[in-house]
Formats: C-alpha cells, structure tokens, sequence
C-alpha cells in the first residue's frame, strides 16, 4: 500500500460517514446537468456573483480585508484600475485564475506546468511576489525532501487514481487538497492555490455545482474548523499516527452543504408550480418552448382563450416568480424564470 493510500485507510466508523456523504453529493450532481439551463441570464449571474464570494472568502482567509461590494467593483473595473493595494492584487489574481478554470478547465490538466503556471498568474498583481511567482520554493519540506520532490510524486499519485477510479474521486481530491497545503510548496499564495486546484478538479470530475454556490465562503464561516482539522492532521505528518478522516469528511461535508443549498432554492422554484391549474401549466410549457414570448404570440397559441385571461394567467406566473418579464404593455417580453428563489435564496443565505 502506498504512502498516499496508507492515509485514507480510515477506521471504520469515518469510512461510513465517508461514504453516505459522498453518495448524497454524488445523488445530487447526477440529476444537476439535467436541471438546470446554466446558459440562462440568471444562472449566468449566479456564476459571475459567486465567483466575486469565492474570491472575497478565499483572500480574507488568509487576512484580506476587502468586501463582496468592493470586489464587485474591481472585476467589472480591474482592466482600467490601479491595483495599489496588496489586497487588491491579491483578488484581482484569485479572480482572474478562477475565471479561467470556470472558462477552460477541461483544457487545464493537473501537471507540475498547469501548478506553476497558475501560481504564477494567481500572484501576477503583486510586485513583492515577483521573484517566487510560477516557482517552487527552494525549502525542503518536513521529511527534508524538496518542495518539487513531493509534488511530482502528488500530482502523479492524484492523475493515477482519478483515471483508474480505484477510490472515489472525491477522496482523492480532498486528499490532494490536504496534502499540497501540509507541503506548502510555495514561498505565498498556498492557500489560495489549494482552493483554486480543488475547483479545477471538482471540474473536470463533473461536479458543476461548485460553480454556483461559493465554497470559499462555507471555508471562511468555518475558518476555525478549517484549520484546527488541518493542523490535527498535520501534526503526525507522515507517521503511523497520521489520520486525515476529519480533514476529509470535512471537506465532503463543506460540498454536501452546497448541495442542500442548492437543492432548497431549486426546490422552493419547482413547488410552486404544484398550485396551477391545467390551462397555466399548458401556459408555462408553451412559454418554455418558444421563449421568449409576446402576449400576442400566446393568443395565437392558445385561440380559444380570451386576452384578459392569458393576461391575468402571466401576471399570476410572475407574481410565482415562474416567468420573468421585460418591457411594459405591448412591447411585454415573457420567458422562464429557471432560478426563480435560487440566485437570492442560495446567494443570500449560503
């Protein structure tokens, strides 16, 4: 048994927690790229204002001071601002790294390359990290061996077991995540890079999820927890003693809540829909499929209906929140609200 694997032979009472959490977050991504039309405008929006939580969270973590509010307004600015402060380098780095995973993860495969070379843009910002962005500190690690030494045989160890599939995914990226913070092999910017990469491999292993609830955010609520379950682990680092099962379920239990997240608001949208009589639901199919519509284009869908009737039918759609509407009077455009309770009700109380 190798050394990696030696540290995911739980006892067994963690190993069932283990696993009945992992087969929830897995129910629940199986059925997600089903549901949901990510290319919509709101969940688009949810996209763009979760990735601005996951960057606040993740840099005030590691001691940023800067609001959701003010990284609002330096992704929309950042190209014509002057990033003076370390804070804001530091976001504006997180920022643009995760946008490009959000972008092109599947093009981004996990390699001594793809590590270095995110690093590198992820401190692009900051002049005080010049010197070490992109390279692997010199230090030797806690078994005295290089930085490089150890991650070469991580990454290795991480692409084996994700394409072999011997241990579930999840565990294996958990695991991953322990172990690039424990050999911190970097001078900065660990921190942020660790959560950047469990994204990136969330990804590519197809839970989508992440990308529209903030995982930083539920990192930096439990910041405390976060790292007293890392350092419980790390103190018998590489010894017989060494058990990683809190830090593990930890981070399952952290993607097991997004999922409940997610799960309530896209529930709270789909019952509402329980309490329309025969002609809306006929109404609200319509609309699904040849949104977006006029009032005009569902009286010619529905002849034998009168106007204020399919009037009255759309106001009681929006006031549902199952139809979202633009303009006014004629020139009224309908279409489906699919993230209907979803982008205020996660993204307010996740």
């Amino acid at each position: 048994m190798d050394k990696f694997q030696k540290k995911i032979n739980f006892y067994f009472k963690a190993n069932q927690q283990i696993i009945c959490t992992v087969s929830q977050i897995d129910s629940f991504s199986g059925i997600w790229d089903l549901t949901t039309q990510k290319e919509h405008p709101k969940w688009r929006e949810l996209r763009h204002q979760t990735m601005i939580r996951s960057a606040g969270s993740s840099c005030r973590i590691e001691g940023a001071q800067m609001s959701n509010q003010e990284i609002a307004e330096l992704m929309e600015y950042r190209q014509d601002m002057d990033l003076r402060t370390q804070d804001q380098q530091d976001v504006a780095g997180y920022l643009d790294v995760l946008q490009e995973i959000s972008a092109h993860h599947t093009s981004w495969e996990l390699s001594r390359r793809t590590i270095l070379e995110l690093h590198l843009r992820l401190l692009r910002h900051s002049p005080r990290d010049a010197r070490h962005r992109g390279t692997f500190s010199s230090q030797n690690t806690r078994e005295l061996r290089p930085a490089e030494t150890e991650m070469a045989e991580l990454i290795t160890w991480t692409n084996h077991q994700l394409q072999a599939r011997e241990i579930h995914p999840l565990i294996v990226i958990g695991l991953f995540a322990y172990e690039l913070l424990s050999i911190h092999p970097f001078t900065d910017g660990c921190g942020r890079l660790s959560r950047l990469l469990t994204t990136l491999l969330l990804l590519r292993n197809q839970y989508f999820f992440v990308e529209y609830v903030p995982f930083e955010e539920l990192l930096e609520k439990n910041r405390d927890k976060y790292f007293d379950v890392l350092r419980d682990a790390q103190k018998h680092r590489n010894t017989e003693s060494e058990r990683i099962e809190s830090f593990i379920l930890f981070f399952l239990n952290c993607l097991k809540t997004l999922t409940v997240k997610l799960q309530q608001g896209t529930s709270a949208k789909s019952n509402r829909s329980g309490y329309l009589n025969e002609r809306q639901k006929r109404i609200r199919d319509y609309i699904r499929r040849e949104q977006p519509v006029k009032l005009s284009d569902l009286a010619r869908g529905f002849p034998e209906e009168s106007v204020n009737t399919l009037k009255k039918d759309l106001q009681f759609l929006r006031s549902e929140q199952i139809l979202s509407c633009t303009g006014k009077n004629r020139g009224a455009v309908y279409s489906m609200e699919p993230t209907a309770g979803v982008t205020s009700s996660v993204a307010t109380h996740l």
